[in-house]
């Protein structure tokens, strides 16, 4: 019987998250450093969850010491891991040897300062509301539904809920706070899911200002009209 949700996120929600940063990134760690991607999951998961680490060093070690067989994974009651590139056979040792990075760092206190997103994962954790705003209403498709892109962030702004429309101007004040090189915003907007160019005259954090302000000012509420006296 496949897990349900509930019983995957007890026994490997934590483990997932681990896999998921290694998305688009090598799984290069060795014992005496560990890889970008998880160096990402540590800086962020230290700032913004630090409870979690410890679950995940757990899961981390019992699925290395219970590694699922065939049946169950076809049955669907383990957690699949994704393909990381590594052969079958170091599988396991990698997987002790991201639960003794996590260890070390919660023993010891090392915690990555900081610093810019490094990784596709890390981007849309940090930036998770501005993930859904790029990769939902600038896809390549944007052209298509909407005559510019005023027109599109009017629509996000009517269709979605103010309390995340608020988390959004937040998210882009953060992101140019950075103050990142042109270069390095073209690469964070294409990384958080925007498939077309910002529009003539801007920049892309250009742009991203021009939205921030966008967001702050009141929307245009006139109400019934007033009956005539």
């Amino acid at each position: 019987m496949p897990l349900s949700p509930l019983e995957h996120d007890r026994r490997y929600g934590e483990l997932d998250q681990v896999m998921r940063a290694y998305t688009g990134q090598p799984a290069d760690d060795t014992p005496d450093a560990p890889s970008q991607a998880l160096t990402a999951y540590l800086r962020h998961t230290w700032h913004t969850r630090p409870w979690a680490l410890a679950t995940a060093e757990r899961q981390l070690r019992e699925y290395a010491d219970n590694p699922p067989g065939r049946l169950r994974l076809r049955l669907g009651e383990f957690y699949a891991l994704p393909d990381v590139g590594l052969p079958q056979d170091e599988i396991q040792q990698w997987l002790f040897c991201l639960a003794d990075h996590i260890k070390h760092s919660l023993e010891t206190g090392a915690v990555p300062p900081p610093a810019t997103p490094a990784t596709h994962w890390e981007w849309h954790a940090r930036f998770p509301e501005l993930g859904q705003f790029l990769g939902g209403w600038f896809s390549q498709d944007m052209p298509d539904e909407f005559t510019d892109h005023d027109a599109a962030v009017d629509d996000y702004r009517a269709t979605t809920d103010p309390q995340l429309v608020a988390r959004l101007a937040g998210e882009l004040h953060e992101l140019l706070v950075l103050d990142l090189d042109e270069s390095d915003y073209a690469l964070a907007v294409a990384e958080l899911g925007m498939e077309v160019d910002a529009p003539a005259p801007y920049s892309p954090s250009g742009w991203l200002a021009r939205v921030a302000e966008q967001l702050a000012t009141p929307r245009a509420d006139y109400g019934p009209s007033a009956s005539a006296s």
